[in-house]
């Protein structure tokens, strides 16, 4: 295979596996290597086995952080700060980009950014959507409440009132109606009590986490 031929196949694609190179007959090993050969002189991006992506200035389009995400792990979402800025809940830019899935955690550092994934039991797994991106991406991504019961979940003390009130959530950005159905879709009391701090906070911005 010549560079020119994938850029023929692929050019369109924000990212890419080589599943879609290895159609028609052709020899694995010498595509492989090739694809070797193209990560060593930059002119692809190797994201994990088997999925790469093109390099600058070979791409049309930006592979979104988010996509990149949802492929590195298939069965994944974005959640957590992550999507609660893309929602604009929070202030804070997050660098990072979390997701949570049923795999095991870990951290992955790519030429596309950083990416970390968190594990959750698969009963977890829920209220998150398809979400368009722009430039004909997609990727799942959790509802901002959902996002911020996964943070309450994950952190210890996450469901403190302290803890809650140093998130400076935008509670208008919020719907605290589906934020107490998806608590308790959960039926873990940490959520449960996450969701009453949030709603209280919600209603009386002015009121001392204390008194919670």
């Amino acid at each position: 295979m010549k560079f020119h031929q994938l850029l023929e196949m692929v050019g369109d694609e924000p990212v890419f596996g080589t599943g879609l190179l290895l159609c028609g007959g052709v020899d694995p090993v010498g595509v492989r290597h090739q694809l070797a050969r193209w990560t060593r002189s930059g002119r692809i991006h190797q994201l994990r086995r088997e999925l790469y992506a093109l390099a600058p200035p070979y791409r049309k389009c930006i592979p979104h952080p988010f996509l990149v995400a949802n492929r590195l792990v298939p069965g994944s979402y974005v959640s957590g700060l992550s999507a609660l800025e893309h929602a604009h809940c929070i202030p804070e830019y997050v660098p990072e980009v979390t997701s949570v899935a049923a795999a095991r955690p870990h951290l992955r550092q790519t030429p596309l950014g950083r990416f970390s994934f968190r594990h959750v039991k698969p009963d977890l797994l829920y209220g998150y959507r398809q979400v368009d991106l722009g430039q004909e991406q997609t990727a799942f991504v959790a509802l901002p409440e959902k996002a911020l019961l996964d943070v309450v979940h994950l952190c210890p003390g996450g469901d403190g009132p302290a803890y809650i009130a140093e998130l400076r959530l935008d509670f208008e950005a919020l719907d605290l109606e589906e934020l107490d159905r998806l608590a308790r879709t959960s039926g873990k009391p940490k959520l449960l009590r996450a969701a009453r701090h949030v709603r209280a906070l919600a209603e009386d911005p002015d009121l001392s986490y204390e008194a919670l």
